[in-house]
């Protein structure tokens, strides 16, 4: 018989400390999007990212990561994924994904957003919904990990989605979501598409980061010479959303959404519970 990789499975206790890592990861995304705006560039906003973590008394754990050299990932307009901060300066209308994560006492938390430089207004009707569109995406698999059997679930409900509300825009196959804990990234794989694998079961203590990543047109991509920075091979603008999320006994915890996920998963009629530390 063949075994995959052991999923980290984690007590209560431990889900608190996640949760703590989940907030000040949200607590570093907010300082970068209060950052990135018309003028700024993104060593700019790395540098009050990780202002933030600093802060908390926590600890980046994308800086260092394989060698990545910024504490945020900041991809631009054609970028998907990966992009490293520096002396780019950012303009109205940029499409902006960022992605960063926390270390709170051995536990990670991990998370995306995209957003347009200069306000939703300043932005083009296609971006606006493209994003809309992989955020969408992205809750639709988190009401799947709250309510599924396996995890296969999630990519299922992730491609279901997109092609219900956005069949134009690509579904990037090759970045994938990931288990996350004491490791930024751990088993199981999460999918973000339909695929013919079931995947391991869903079991409370379980911890996933789920993160689709939407383009305006083909979503193949390209690495940059860089080694780091993912773009979409037709010049087309991507998007990128991520939340870490938690199953337990008692339901599904968004931890690095402030509101453990109530507003995203409102319209499942969901509502998460907050873990209860043992």
């Amino acid at each position: 018989m063949i075994f995959g990789p052991r999923i980290e499975l984690k007590t209560p206790a431990e889900l608190a400390t996640m949760r703590r890592a989940g907030l000040v990861t949200r607590a570093a995304l907010d300082a970068a999007r209060d950052a990135a705006v018309p003028g700024a560039t993104t060593a700019e906003v790395d540098a009050a990212a990780e202002a933030a973590i600093l802060a908390a008394g926590a600890t980046s754990n994308f800086k260092g990561y394989q060698g990545f050299p910024a504490v945020l990932c900041i991809s631009v307009n054609d970028e998907i994924v990966h992009g490293i901060p520096g002396d780019r300066v950012l303009a109205a209308g940029d499409l902006v994904s960022i992605d960063g994560g926390a270390i709170v006492e051995g536990f990670h938390g991990d998370s995306a957003f995209t957003m347009i430089v200069g306000g939703d207004e300043a932005g083009t009707e296609a971006d606006r919904a493209l994003s809309a569109a992989t955020e969408a995406a992205m809750w639709a698999g988190i009401a799947a990990f709250a309510t599924g059997a396996k995890v296969s679930d999630i990519g299922d409900a992730i491609d279901d989605c997109v092609t219900e509300i956005a069949p134009d825009l690509g579904l990037v196959e090759e970045f994938t979501g990931h288990g996350i804990g004491t490791a930024m990234h751990m088993a199981p794989e999460v999918l973000n598409y339909r695929a013919k694998s079931n995947g391991p079961k869903i079991r409370s203590g379980m911890c996933l980061a789920i993160e689709p990543m939407l383009t305006a047109g083909n979503p193949e991509t390209r690495t940059l010479a860089d080694d780091w920075t993912v773009v979409t091979a037709d010049g087309s603008r991507a998007s990128h959303w991520e939340h870490s999320v938690a199953r337990h006994d008692g339901g599904v915890w968004v931890l690095t959404a402030a509101d453990g996920g109530a507003a995203g998963l409102a319209p499942y009629g969901i509502v998460p519970v907050p873990p209860v530390a043992g």
